[in-house]
């Protein structure tokens, strides 16, 4: 195999499943805060939403990292930004992203 074949970019069959008719908007969440966080009187940095069940969870970049944690404990693997102006989805178990 040459180099160049060993970063041609495969597809995630996670990301692609996700549709925009799957696709769990942040339109539909009239509050935007880390389900978990509210828990124990936390903060969060930024936000993401789960693509299997539509829980609202706290980032990488928060202290303790929610939607990593919901992953581990879940497997449910593609979050989305909740963030106003970004359309992405992460997939945790292919280390790959997708814009939407």
């Amino acid at each position: 195999m040459r180099l160049n074949e060993f970063w041609v970019c495969m597809s995630c069959q996670h990301l692609d499943s996700i549709t925009s008719e799957t696709l769990i908007s942040k339109a539909n969440y009239p509050v935007f805060r880390c389900e978990e966080c509210i828990k124990i009187g936390g903060t969060w940095v930024h936000l993401r939403i789960c693509q299997s069940c539509g829980k609202m969870l706290c980032c990488n970049s928060s202290k303790h990292q929610h939607a990593q944690h919901h992953y581990q404990e879940t497997g449910h693997p593609v979050m989305s930004s909740a963030e106003l102006g970004e359309q992405w989805l992460w997939c945790y178990v292919d280390q790959a992203s997708k814009t939407y």
